[in-house]
């Protein structure tokens, strides 16, 4: 058995695994029928490893109006114009990663002031897209 520390969603979790083909001595057979398994318990949450001062981070939106990017990935469209009027949730962008889309919408009404990307363009989480005046 080895114990492994498996992080899922930022939470880190502690779990043992039976690696089935390590070499070495066949554990002995046991003398009686096993037991039945019971459920496992639920594993609680350990806390996640302190961020090291190094640790890259996310770049911050430029300015105020600016719309950022939720997530990496590649600009697929851009649905809005400079000078354009847009309602607040009125589809902007949209950006995909691994393979799926991700729509970006206004966070509030105004008029396109920058088109900060173009489609094709690579950007990083909280990069920004749009900005609205």
């Amino acid at each position: 058995m080895k114990k492994l520390r498996v992080t899922v969603e930022g939470k880190a979790y502690e779990v043992l695994v039976e690696l089935l083909d390590e070499t070495g001595p066949a554990p002995a057979a046991p003398a009686v029928a096993p037991a039945p398994v019971a459920a496992p318990a639920a594993l609680a949450p350990i806390a996640a490893p302190a961020a090291s001062p190094a640790a890259p981070k996310p770049a911050a939106a430029g300015g105020a109006g600016d719309i950022p990017s939720p997530l990496a990935g590649k600009v697929v469209s851009i649905d809005v114009k400079v000078g354009q009027a847009v309602a607040e949730g009125a589809q902007v962008a949209t950006v995909e990663a691994m393979k799926m889309n991700t729509y970006i919408y206004a966070p509030r009404a105004g008029t396109v002031a920058a088109v900060l990307v173009n489609p094709g363009d690579g950007v990083e989480e909280g990069a920004p897209l749009l900005r609205i005046a």
